[in-house]
């Protein structure tokens, strides 16, 4: 028996990430998982397209409209936690505690807020470029002509985890400071494929329990 999953994206990297490396993956389990981007202001296409989380409103909305898809088995989440807006479920309230604690407590107010029981949200830790620094040879590999290797390792040394690269200076940041040409549709989809889901399992613990998770419906 197969389970389709619908996955609520931010971007049409995260798209990329889900059609490319994970549903292959979770194909072998009899998992079939569907990237769909949320609702923005732009047009979804061309190269003017810019994603992300507008408004919680519109968040809602399409997790709703998803819901209501009787054929899916889960219907769950991939959005970035840095820069989340104001108007999400407890965004107001949340505790400076360890990013896996805040991540966990927004994705427990939103759960409690959308009240599905085949509703899975999960929250990146910082937001998508952290897993590439799961392997920083293979972003130094993808700017062969940039001197980068070092310093990208010394960013890398500093935390336990990729998804601890943190809100202050996230990993998008650090990565445009050192390569100002990056473009995360463009490198940081090439990135991940040659990265690889393993890998980026081992170095990112809140994301390899939402793949655990996805697993289990299989």
């Amino acid at each position: 028996m197969s389970s389709k999953v619908l996955i609520l994206v931010e971007g049409q990297t995260e798209e990329t990430f889900i059609e490319q490396i994970l549903a292959p993956h979770l194909l072998k389990k009899g998992i079939y998982p569907t990237a769909s981007l949320v609702t923005t202001r732009r047009v979804k296409g061309g190269p003017d397209f810019k994603g992300g989380v507008v408004s919680y409103g519109k968040v809602k909305n399409d997790i709703i409209n998803l819901l209501h898809d009787t054929s899916a088995t889960m219907v769950t989440t991939m959005f970035d936690f840095y820069r989340l807006p104001r108007s999400f479920p407890g965004q107001a309230s949340v505790m400076a505690a360890s990013c896996y604690e805040r991540a966990a407590y927004l994705e427990n107010k939103l759960r409690e807020d959308i009240r599905h029981r085949k509703f899975l949200p999960y929250l990146e830790l910082y937001e998508f470029e952290a897993m590439l620094f799961a392997s920083p040879e293979h972003i130094a590999q993808a700017f062969p002509n940039k001197d980068i290797l070092e310093e990208l390792r010394k960013i890398r040394a500093k935390f336990r985890s990729p998804e601890e690269i943190n809100d202050k200076r996230p990993p998008s940041k650090r990565l445009l400071g050192l390569v100002p040409e990056y473009q995360k549709p463009l490198h940081g989809s090439s990135v991940i494929l040659e990265i690889g889901l393993d890998r980026i399992r081992n170095e990112c613990p809140h994301f390899d329990d939402w793949v655990t998770k996805l697993e289990t419906l299989g």
